[in-house]
């Protein structure tokens, strides 16, 4: 076990160094010049070079990402150019409140794509199955900015029960889950990005669990009197690594892909800021934002894959 967690986390290290790539190319390749948005129309050559000076782009660009790496790894992630502030902090911040809504959206979608899964699978054909199977698709096919959208036009505009937008008056700083007139502005964004990992989840558990019900080893286990309830934590246990694999999955794409869901509701989270950041070619900013969220997916599907042998013997003997 301990040789495969060596070895994972060793193979994320060139993972994150392509990531680390990718970011510092964004200020190359991303259209405009940043530094032109600080100064004048009036500006002359010489207050544009001492501005490139002053941020380190009048360097050479393999020098320029040699700093800016060594930069990162100390946590320093560079100066806002919009609001001089430390990109670090802003990202930091914003992360946090995308996690949580993240984490809480995948875990309502793992809860009911296992009852709905199981149910599918253990009558595979039936009224039950067909239901189940309805709903996955409908979470598959529905696009979740349009979903936001109906969700903000029912609820917010036309039954007033809940909040279209914001995370309160007094922002994330006030934000508590235990109080309802704070809580109730993540509802919405929590019920939109729930349906897409729901129904993939679904498919994934009842398209697992029914294979392993028709194996031979299920059939034994019956012959030997086990009870049904036995039976279905037996097939559970088996196919939980291939479910784990996809909640990880899912999990990472929230927590990367919320960037049209948060532009809806104005949450404060990752996804906003990213969208800030890309409007205002804000390029630290949006460095070190797709730094952050891109290691945290790899982060999150590294955990997953070290809580797989937890549960699966034949990855602890790889």
């Amino acid at each position: 076990m301990w040789l495969y967690a060596a070895r994972r986390i060793v193979f994320t290290i060139p993972i994150g160094l392509g990531v680390t790539l990718i970011c510092f190319a964004l200020i190359y390749l991303a259209p405009g010049d940043p530094i032109q948005s600080l100064l004048p129309p009036d500006a002359t050559a010489k207050d544009i070079a001492e501005l490139k000076h002053v941020y380190g782009l009048d360097k050479p660009i393999p020098v320029q990402y040699v700093i800016w790496l060594g930069r990162a790894l100390t946590g320093d992630l560079g100066m806002s150019i919009q609001t001089n502030k430390p990109v670090l902090d802003e990202v930091t911040r914003a992360f946090a409140n995308t996690f949580t809504i993240s984490v809480i959206s995948v875990i309502l979608a793992m809860a009911a794509a296992l009852v709905l899964g199981i149910v599918a699978a253990f009558h595979v054909g039936g009224w039950a199955d067909r239901v189940a199977t309805a709903v996955a698709v409908l979470g598959i096919s529905v696009p979740t900015f349009w979903l936001a959208v109906v969700l903000v036009i029912l609820f917010a505009v036309e039954l007033g029960w809940l909040p279209a937008t914001g995370m309160g008056s007094q922002g994330s700083n006030g934000f508590s889950w235990f109080v309802w007139e704070q809580a109730k502005f993540a509802i919405l964004p929590i019920v939109s990005m729930t349906l897409t990992p729901l129904g993939i989840l679904m498919r994934t558990t009842r398209s697992s669990l029914a294979e392993i019900l028709s194996q031979d080893f299920i059939q034994t286990l019956r012959a030997k009197g086990l009870s049904e309830t036995a039976v279905v934590k037996h097939a559970i246990r088996n196919a939980l690594p291939q479910i784990m694999a996809m909640f990880g999955l899912q999990l990472g794409y929230l927590v990367g892909g919320s960037i049209l869901i948060e532009t809806i509701f104005t949450w404060p989270g990752t996804g906003f800021l990213l969208s800030k950041a890309i409007l205002t070619r804000d390029i630290p900013l949006l460095q070190g934002t797709i730094l952050v969220l891109a290691m945290a997916f790899v982060a999150i599907n590294l955990i997953v894959d070290l809580l797989q042998t937890l549960v699966d013997p034949r990855i602890k003997r790889a």
